[in-house]
């Protein structure tokens, strides 16, 4: 039986989720501060693509699920 959450559950929930996905996908990518400090541009282009997936998956599984 599963019990209902609050909104600021499930919010929670995401945030942690979307922050955890984050490091997760960064660490995998290997998006790193040299990366970040050697070529911006690079940088910001793949921790958009990574906050875009993240933001996707969270969404899928947690809002609209």
């Amino acid at each position: 039986m599963r019990t209902e959450q609050t909104p600021s559950d499930v919010n929670k929930q995401a945030e942690d989720m979307f922050f955890r996905l984050i490091k997760q996908m960064a660490e995998r990518d290997g998006v790193t501060e040299q990366l970040k400090a050697e070529n911006q541009m690079l940088w910001v282009r793949k921790m958009n693509n990574i906050r875009n997936r993240a933001t996707e998956i969270v969404n899928v599984e947690l809002i609209y699920n």
